[in-house]
């Protein structure tokens, strides 16, 4: 297990192990390969999202999981969806963030974040490998991008520890949990 996972699940215990993803087919189904980071905290946790409270509201992030019955929560219809949203936008005249703006940059979207719509992305840049790709975050009503340079792990364990210094997240006020999808149909 990589560092910062291992450290997550010290920070917030996992639920009992989900049912295994079949990687390869997935990212067969994407057309890219998958850090790493991301493919260990989806077999640990499934699907489901991370809540904590903050000073002015709780704040729940979900990852996007492969082969969600809800497409707005699986991983390959998002990667589709998110695409097309983007090129509508950038051809309507919405700036792209600097990040995406030299040549075969762009984004893969992991994560979102309940309530306000922020879309959570990996920065995929030509010749860098999904080991080393950053989180990137847009806003969920409006054009601002905020990059964070560290994988997704790393980013979660941030926010959940109050690490991250962002203006899109509070910082914790107690500790944070996760919730899986199996314990909110009950």
């Amino acid at each position: 297990m990589l560092p910062a996972v291992a450290r997550l699940a010290r920070l917030v215990p996992p639920p009992a192990p989900p049912r295994p993803h079949d990687w390869s087919a997935v990212e067969a189904r994407l057309g890219s390969a998958l850090p790493a980071d991301y493919r260990q905290l989806v077999d640990l946790y499934g699907g489901g999202f991370f809540t904590f409270p903050g000073d002015c509201r709780d704040q729940e992030i979900r990852f996007l999981v492969p082969s969600r019955e809800e497409p707005y929560d699986d991983l390959v219809a998002q990667f589709a969806e998110r695409a097309e949203i983007h090129a509508e936008l950038w051809e309507l005249g919405e700036p792209r963030p600097a990040e995406l703006r030299a040549a075969g940059s762009g984004v893969l979207p992991f994560a979102y974040v309940e309530g306000n719509g922020h879309f959570l992305y990996w920065l995929v840049r030509p010749g860098t490998a999904p080991r080393d790709w950053t989180v990137i975050l847009n806003e969920g009503r409006g054009p601002e991008w905020e990059h964070y340079g560290v994988p997704a792990a790393e980013f979660l364990l941030g926010v959940l520890t109050g690490a991250i210094d962002s203006p899109y997240f509070d910082p914790p006020t107690r500790a944070p949990r996760f919730l899986p999808d199996d314990a909110l149909r009950h």
